[in-house]
């Protein structure tokens, strides 16, 4: 019989999986149970990152997949197919903006104008904007405006806004988040651990503390799941990223439970990405798995294990 590449690899991949996925089934359901307060809701987004079709077939298969909604970055030569999208399949929409400039000036005036843009598009009302703010390179007081401008403006719009965790930006690594975190109450976080369990060659055992603290801060999850030498394992359902997944969901399981307790809503988006996030194979650069195929996955793992 002849394979090619492709196919020996889809064979041989389904072959040694296949057992795992009646054990992760019991994985699922291993939440600890907490008393939860009315309010409570959990949104789940699909992310368009990463998506080959137009963002109206995304939005086509997140609803059909489950979907409460998709996140995106601000983009205004798609509003109007992305809004009529939106409308059809009935789905909330969170928003990423940013600023890229090297100058801290610079940066923060295009992550003005991205964020505002966002906030008051004449469609519909974001869910939330997660933003990349600043840079890792900035100084604090460069970094604090920042955050002193979106704690403003959110409260002016009504519209949350989080600070992601993320490289390169000013709450790259968890030590590196501390002053942010300390001094200024307002700020509330998308908890991407995944880069700080990069960043720091760890998963985080011996800074307990700050990831405590930013977990008391989170309103927003992005559910990919990093390691020790990278921020995204090649696939969750894997018996050799076991820890990995264990160690993401005892963060993730702290985070819910707080926003159970309190009775207030949490929006997750899975965020497993594509190539070069994804690993590829070599001299070809196809991914070792199905992007959407895991982000549904991950979907699921949450609804069961959360709802």
């Amino acid at each position: 019989m002849n394979y090619n590449r492709r196919d020996f690899l889809g064979t041989t991949v389904l072959a040694a999986t296949a057992p795992l996925l009646t054990s992760m089934k019991a994985f699922e359901l291993s939440a600890t149970t907490v008393q939860t307060a009315d309010g409570f809701s959990l949104k789940i987004m699909a992310p368009y990152w990463g998506f080959p079709g137009s963002v109206t077939e995304c939005c086509k298969r997140a609803k059909a997949d489950g979907y409460d909604g998709i996140e995106i970055l601000w983009m205004p030569d798609i509003q109007e197919e992305l809004f009529a999208a939106l409308k059809k399949y009935q789905l909330s929409v969170g928003f990423l903006c940013r600023g890229d400039e090297p100058n801290p000036a610079t940066n923060l005036a295009t992550f003005k104008r991205v964020l505002k843009a966002a906030a008051e598009n004449k469609y519909q009302k974001p869910l939330y904007i997660n933003v990349h703010s600043g840079k890792d390179f900035f100084k604090y007081e460069d970094n604090k405006k920042f955050i002193d401008f979106t704690i403003q403006y959110a409260t002016e719009t009504g519209v949350p806004i989080y600070h992601e965790t993320h490289r390169s930006r000013m709450l790259y690594s968890a030590p590196a988040s501390v002053p942010y975190l300390e001094k200024n109450p307002g700020l509330r976080l998308t908890l991407d651990i995944s880069h700080w369990c990069n960043v720091s060659e760890s998963m985080l055992a011996d800074q307990q503390e700050t990831v405590d603290l930013a977990i008391s801060r989170t309103d927003h999850v992005h559910s990919r799941v990093g390691h020790e030498e990278g921020p995204q394992v090649s696939d969750p359902r894997a018996p050799e990223w076991k820890n990995a997944v264990a160690a993401h969901f005892a963060f993730w399981d702290k985070v819910v439970a707080i926003k159970k307790q309190q009775g207030k809503m949490l929006t997750m988006l899975t965020e497993f990405g594509p190539p070069s996030y994804m690993p590829t194979l070599p001299y070809t650069n196809l991914p070792v798995a199905d992007q959407w195929e895991i982000n549904t996955y991950m979907m699921n793992t949450w609804k069961k294990r959360y709802l």
